[in-house]
């Protein structure tokens, strides 16, 4: 056993020189550089820096791996050396798309399920792909629709856990041709897992693993998965419409673990489950963006009151806590329903100010709290309002 002790330091320790790692963190980079260009265009100013995604690329992810891991390593899930290459690939290809939402699992190890299963064992097509991955064609298909629906179950829960925090607010023209304001949420999270892969040590249990390759000897390798979300909401608060996405992931993930368990034992199972998790993901995430559309737009401009579509960080309005999606109505008294009546209203006290706020179940309450001498005309807030120009427009 301390030989594979030794071994699960060594592929930890692997993790550094596989390249989707450091692919990862420069695509973070690359997306928060890309989302402050948009926050500048609509606000003139940045909401969160372009480091904030690269936080939470290690924000819950890290959990998920380590619990996934024991799952994985419990289970003896065993991939060649080949299909780990191949998932880097497809990874590494799609997140050239900048388009976060397909790296779900459902579409990086569905397209590998797919292209193991067919290619390498196509006439034509098999002899090229042998030539570069030689143990392509021994992957345990079963292992791999089970490794897909637990990183599934693993999306869920980070979009759950995650995925509502901090979203940047955006704006975009409605149906009707009208401002109107958005959030919008893009994730990419860093998921390590310790999978077993063919390798040089013989294995330490007789029953293990379940799911057996060619090869009977294994080693450990930390796997660095990327797994991505993105999603933008106009018709409901944020928070509840990306808790309710994260809902339906997890129920889709119950349904993909059902085939894929029950492709250990037939094996057209497998390939259902894997084309369930494409069709699946890809219809939640069209279903979502429909349902969204056709509610009226949350933050829009209102009779009564001004709605808060963003708050800037450590500003004297995130310390007076309040929320996003809060409607202001008051302001030292005053009526307002325009960004112009809000700062004017603001200038009657210079010292003070008092804001008479709705929040998104109808409730009013008061908020208050000193102003210092340069903080009369910037809160923080950010609210719907036209622009001169549109450089960009929200899909």
């Amino acid at each position: 056993m301390s030989i594979w002790v030794l071994e699960a330091l060594k592929g930890v320790g692997r993790l550094l020189v596989q390249p989707l790692f450091y692919y990862g963190i420069a695509l973070a980079l690359v997306i928060g550089w890309r989302r402050v260009k948009r926050e500048r265009s609509y606000f003139s100013i940045r909401v969160y820096n372009m480091f904030h995604e690269s936080k939470l690329f290690w924000r819950s992810g890290l959990v998920a791996g380590g619990i996934l891991s024991l799952a994985a390593v419990a289970i003896g899930i065993v991939l060649p050396r080949d299909a780990i290459s191949m998932i880097a690939l497809v990874t590494i290809a799609i997140g050239l798309t900048m388009q976060m939402r397909l790296l779900s699992p459902a579409y990086t190890m569905g397209l590998v399920f797919f292209i193991v299963s067919i290619l390498a064992n196509d006439k034509e097509t098999a002899p090229a792909l042998k030539r570069f991955f030689p143990e392509l064609s021994e992957t345990n298909m079963a292992a791999l629709a089970i490794l897909l629906a637990l990183l599934l179950f693993v999306e869920a829960w980070l979009i759950l856990q995650s995925g509502s925090i901090e979203t940047s607010p955006q704006l975009a023209k409605s149906k009707r041709g009208f401002v109107v304001g958005e959030h919008w949420s893009q994730r990419l999270w860093f998921v390590p897992v310790l999978l077993p892969v063919t390798g040089e040590l013989p294995s330490p249990f007789s029953w293990w693993p379940l799911f057996p390759v060619a090869d009977d000897s294994y080693s450990l390798m930390l796997v660095p998965f990327l797994i991505g979300f993105s999603e933008h909401v106009q018709g409901m608060h944020p928070k509840a419409s990306i808790r309710l996405t994260g809902k339906r992931v997890m129920l889709l993930a119950w349904i993909v673990s059902l085939f894929a368990i029950g492709g250990y034992w037939y094996a057209p199972l497998s390939m259902i489950a894997a084309a369930l998790a494409l069709i699946g993901r890809e219809w939640l995430a069209f279903f979502q963006h429909r349902q969204d559309r056709l509610k009226p737009p949350y933050f829009s401009k209102r009779e009564q009151g001004l709605v808060i579509l963003g708050i800037l960080p450590n500003s004297k309005a995130e310390k007076m806590e309040l929320e996003i999606g809060e409607v202001i109505t008051k302001v030292n008294g005053m009526t307002v329903k325009t960004e112009t009546e809000f700062y004017e209203a603001l200038q009657r006290n210079r010292a003070f100010c008092k804001l008479e706020v709705v929040n998104e179940h109808g409730e009013v309450r008061f908020v208050q709290g000193a102003l210092y001498e340069d903080e009369h005309h910037e809160l923080g807030l950010l609210f719907v309002k036209e622009r001169e120009k549109w450089a960009l427009e929200a899909v």
